[in-house]
């Protein structure tokens, strides 16, 4: 007569970096891990965040601060900190930092009935120390793909700050002007002194942000968003 065995639960395997999957499988195995911080997948490759610098952590903090301000002070403008965003069933990235217009007033992206982003934001951040070859290669290949309309990256060891703009199907630079500031070309009165933010002078930085959204365009912005928004 057989004896009944009592078999080992079935487990979920682990998200591990450089494990190849699809999106399902990616969701799957995060929501089986409830500890686990940052994961993204790109192209169908998991990458896993190894632990963060105090440089790196600074630097987000600052950047995050100086999205923060305009995003406080412009309606129907979405913010988010490491927030996981669904593309395609080859890519869930975590960017750093992220704006994204309400889709209500014609943004691009909607939050999902399970509180995920879906689609490309219109603005995506990141601090790029050891993850720059991939912020600048592969990841930036999938937001220019996805529709990401400004993509900017602080290069932390290099003290530099890349900012591109979606032009005719390609990232450009978006330059300075002959003041030092940059202007986005998406929200308007978003308004960045990069040199102030690399250096530090976080005092600089909140002037020139308080300049921009004091600044006529961010004015007609903030109403151009008021008219669209559902009654």
């Amino acid at each position: 007569m057989a004896t009944d065995t009592l078999l080992p639960p079935r487990t979920i395997p682990l998200l591990r970096d450089g494990d190849r999957m699809d999106r399902d499988e990616f969701e799957r195995r995060w929501d089986a891990m409830p500890d686990l911080k940052r994961a993204e997948l790109i192209e169908g490759v998991v990458y896993r965040s190894v632990a963060r610098s105090a440089l790196h952590g600074q630097s987000h903090f600052d950047l995050q601060g100086w999205l923060f301000m305009y995003q406080a002070q412009t309606p129907a403008v979405l913010g988010a900190d490491s927030a996981s965003v669904r593309f395609d069933m080859r890519n869930m990235p975590q960017p750093g930092s992220l704006l994204a217009i309400d889709s209500a007033c014609g943004g691009q992206t909607v939050i999902s009935a399970d509180h995920y982003y879906e689609g490309g934001p219109e603005l995506v951040a990141e601090v790029a120390n050891t993850s720059k070859s991939r912020d600048l290669g592969v990841k930036k290949t999938v937001y220019l793909r996805q529709g990401v309309r400004e993509y900017i990256v602080w290069r932390t060891q290099d003290k530099a700050i890349d900012w591109f703009i979606l032009r005719d199907g390609e990232y450009v630079p978006l330059a300075p002007g002959d003041d030092g500031i940059t202007r986005s070309g998406v929200f308007p009165g978003l308004w960045l002194d990069a040199a102030a933010l690399i250096s530090g002078n976080l005092a600089r930085v909140l002037h020139v942000a308080q300049l921009g959204i004091a600044s006529p365009e961010h004015a007609a912005f903030v109403q151009t968003l008021a008219n669209a928004t559902p009654r």
